[in-house]
């Protein structure tokens, strides 16, 4: 309920500041359980692609980020929740598992899922390889994946910035991928890497970002 609030106040306002260019959002499954695989490239992305979707999207979230005190520490806390963040521990060595097992319920539950798959924000604005978690929430759940291309969001708020800027944000949804053809599969290494490379593929075609098949080396806040 108040993820839909949140939406029906911030979202017209946002549309009127920032006036982004939406396109593909029909590709976007009206019903049952959907993986939105986005590129990455400003810490505004989530805000972004949130207040963008035709339906409410869920992402995680770290869970210190729902248990801050003071009045800094509850504004923070009331955001994230409103904004569609589920809280997951990070920082120990089944952060990784407890992560996909959180996003694995969102989805079970029918609702849309948020996904990074180069795992943290591009630096160097190219996309990079990646990670195989959306594969293995696509196998297990049988969720579809609509690719996502994001771009303006590095500008509205670049590397370092800690406000956002005006600039024309651009959120391109393509059309959803299935992987029904390799139902019982989900555990072979090399199927999660096919299913995530062609979700990359997907990404790829969309932003027209130049590609780099290697991991973007995590920053190390991010890593901590």
């Amino acid at each position: 309920m108040l993820q839909l609030l949140t939406r029906s106040v911030l979202g017209p306002l946002a549309r009127a500041v920032y006036r982004p260019v939406v396109s593909g959002a029909e590709h976007v499954p009206a019903e049952g359980p959907v993986l939105l695989a986005a590129n990455h490239r400003a810490a505004v992305d989530t805000a972004a692609l949130g207040l963008v979707s035709p339906r409410p999207v869920r992402f995680l979230g770290k869970a210190e980020y729902f248990t801050g005190r003071g009045p800094r520490g509850r504004a923070m806390a009331g955001l994230v929740s409103a904004l569609g963040y589920v809280p997951v521990e990070r920082g120990h060595a089944k952060a990784g598992l407890a992560a996909l097992e959180a996003a694995r319920r969102v989805l079970e539950a029918g609702e849309v899922f948020g996904i990074y798959p180069e795992g943290t924000r591009s630096r160097d604005g190219r996309l990079h390889r990646g990670h195989t978690g959306v594969a293995a929430l696509a196998l297990a759940t049988g969720a579809p994946v609509v690719p996502v291309a994001l771009s303006g969001t590095d500008r509205v708020q670049p590397v370092g910035a800690r406000l956002p800027r005006l600039a024309r944000v651009e959120v391109r949804f393509g059309a959803p991928l299935e992987f029904s053809r390799y139902t019982g599969l989900a555990a072979a290494p090399a199927i999660r890497r096919a299913v995530t490379d062609e979700v990359m593929a997907a990404i790829l075609d969309l932003s027209g970002q130049e590609y780099v098949d290697t991991y973007h080396p995590r920053p190390e806040r991010d890593a901590a």
